[in-house]
Formats: C-alpha cells, sequence, structure tokens
C-alpha cells in the first residue's frame, strides 16, 4: 500500500494525513468545503479545525470524492457518524482498494447500526473493514504527543499492514480482534463525556466526576454485552482509556457541550458555538437510547442525557433521579 486517501479534512482527518505522509506515504486528503481545500494548499495549514500544524507538501488536497478514491490503496474513512453513509454511498462507486479504515466513533440514528456495519451495508463485498479507535485527540496527536491507538477487524490478517501506515514512535498501534466491541466503547464513551462535562460545568467535584465515569463505563459495558463483545475490550485503550480521556480533557467536544448546557445553553445555541466541530454524543445519546428502550437495557445515565438534551428536562431534576438509582 502506498497511495492512503483521507475521506474528511476534520482535525482527526487532518492529523492522519500529516502522520501517514510523514510517514513516508502518498496522501490525498478529500476536502469538503472548496473554500477550506483552496486555504490548505496556500498556507499548508488546516486554519478552520488545525489551526498551527503544517501539512507537508506531499499531502495532495481534493475536493472531487471520484479523484480522491479511485487510484487509493487504502481508504481512511474520517466523516462524522451521522454523515458516514451518505458518503459512503457517494464514493463506493470509485472505490478500488481491499480495506477501509473507519475513525468515526457513533451509533447511526434510527438503524443503530455501528460504523463498520454501515459501511459493509453501503461498499462492495470484497471489502475489509477496519475500525480505529482509542484515547486520540487530534490536537495531542498531531503534536506529536505520546498516544496509543487501536486497530480492530473482522478480517484479523489485514491489521499487521494497517498498523505499518499508521504506528509511529510517538503513535502506537495494537491490534485487536473485537471490532464490536471496539465501536461501542468509541461511540458510548461520548455520551459519558456530556454527562462529565455538566457534572464539572456545574462544580460537583472529582467524586461525582469518577462516579459518572464508572456509570458510564457500566453501561458501554452493558450495550456492548448485548452485541457479543468481549469484556475485556472495556478495560482495555479503546474502553477505559477513550473514556477517561474524552471525560477529562480541555480537548473534548462532547464534555464542551455538557460544560455549556451545564450554563444553560440549548443544543442549537452549543452547535452554532462550535463552528462547524462534530460533538458525537449528541446524536449517539438519541440512537442508544432508543435501542436500550427497544432491548430492555438499563442505562440510567443514558436515559437522563437524552432526557435533558432531546426533551429540555430540568438539569437539577436530571442529576436529581440519577442519584436516586440503586
Amino acid at each position: 500500500m502506498e497511495k492512503i486517501s483521507i475521506i474528511g479534512a476534520g482535525s482527526w482527518g487532518t492529523t492522519l494525513s500529516v502522520l501517514v505522509a510523514e510517514n513516508g506515504y502518498d496522501v490525498t486528503l478529500w476536502v469538503k468545503e472548496k473554500s477550506n481545500a483552496e486555504s490548505i494548499v496556500k498556507h499548508r495549514e488546516n486554519k478552520q479545525y488545525l489551526p498551527g500544524i503544517k501539512i507537508p507538501d506531499k499531502v495532495k488536497v481534493e475536493c472531487s470524492i471520484e479523484k480522491a478514491v479511485e487510484n487509493a490503496d487504502l481508504v481512511v474513512n474520517a466523516i462524522p457518524a451521522q454523515f458516514t453513509r451518505e458518503m459512503a454511498k457517494k464514493y463506493s462507486k470509485y472505490i478500488n482498494c481491499d480495506i477501509i479504515v473507519n475513525t468515526a466513533k457513533g451509533i447511526e440514528i434510527d438503524t443503530y447500526k455501528r460504523m463498520s456495519e454501515v459501511l459493509r451495508e453501503e461498499l462492495p463485498n470484497k471489502i475489509s473493514i477496519v475500525s480505529l479507535s482509542g484515547p486520540n485527540h487530534a490536537e495531542e496527536v498531531s503534536r506529536k504527543m505520546p498516544t496509543a491507538t487501536v486497530i480492530a477487524s473482522e478480517n484479523i490478517n489485514c491489521l499487521k499492514d494497517i498498523k505499518k501506515i499508521f504506528h509511529t514512535d510517538y503513535f502506537r498501534v495494537f491490534t485487536h480482534d473485537d471490532i464490536v466491541g471496539v465501536e461501542v466503547c468509541g461511540a458510548l464513551k461520548n455520551i459519558a463525556a456530556v454527562a462529565t462535562g455538566v457534572c464539572d460545568g456545574l462544580g460537583y467535584g472529582d467524586n461525582a466526576r469518577a462516579s459518572i465515569i464508572t456509570l458510564g463505563l457500566m453501561e458501554m459495558s452493558t450495550y456492548g454485552k448485548f452485541l457479543g463483545s468481549k469484556r475485556a475490550t472495556f478495560y482495555g485503550l479503546a474502553g477505559v482509556g477513550d473514556l477517561v480521556a474524552t471525560c477529562t480533557s480541555k480537548h473534548s467536544r462532547n464534555r464542551f457541550v455538557g460544560e455549556k448546557i451545564s450554563e444553560g445553553k440549548d443544543v442549537d445555541e452549543i452547535i452554532k458555538e462550535m463552528k462547524g466541530m462534530i460533538a458525537e454524543g449528541i446524536q449517539t445519546t438519541k440512537a442508544v437510547y432508543e435501542f436500550s428502550k427497544k432491548n430492555n437495557l438499563y442505562m440510567p445515565l443514558t436515559e437522563q442525557a437524552y432526557e435533558v438534551l432531546y426533551r429540555n428536562k430540568d438539569l437539577k431534576k436530571a442529576i436529581s433521579d440519577l442519584i436516586k438509582i440503586e
């Protein structure tokens, strides 16, 4: 594999384009907005989503999805979860590679599908799907701060080759055979991060934060167990590692959402304030809540998060109800 195409020029897609290019590969970065693409070419920097990080000249910027994927040896899906199906439909007719790496973390609304399931439905059957997930804030990886991640696939035989593409002395890649658990962890930790942001915004302290994180871990495990994932996955990088990073980091968009909710702002106001950045936890909360109700899963944290985000439940009442759980 020599030609790598990354679909999506948000902060993570841009970070991966830099990392992979510096690993010696030919990289094409697909950019949705023409104005942003022109800015990246001119300044060799993604001023909108990853300011301050130089993008190597060997990273080709492309707005045509056909040109971006048709000659790629590997495609990386770095599109937000709720837009992954739409984009996969568009590039499925042009894709010629045998493997796609997904980095989106979420559960699709209405279908309740994990991202690998969405891609499986939209892409040719010959393609193996790999999910990359872990405590990976773009703001830190792009500055070469030590980081670890996990890649998982049903086709474990392809993981060795994928590891070579992303592995560096600061970005350590570990292989995993439980793609279901890895994807569940990556999606559901965002719900806990929103709740933790609320907790911190209200000044409830470390004890309350720890309780929320623990409850988040329990619900990740409940949901994953129902889908047949391995228990051990929740105690590794993709589970506890990503959960702690997302719930405590200043870089966490989902934690930011919770903080703004604690200030009395509604979801629409918060989304505008994020200026194009996506907090996957908002829509994943809806998908997971509905799935849990349909399947009789006990997930009180998700339920209260849903009530606040989608039914405008009073924040203090939601917290009071959460505290009462047995």
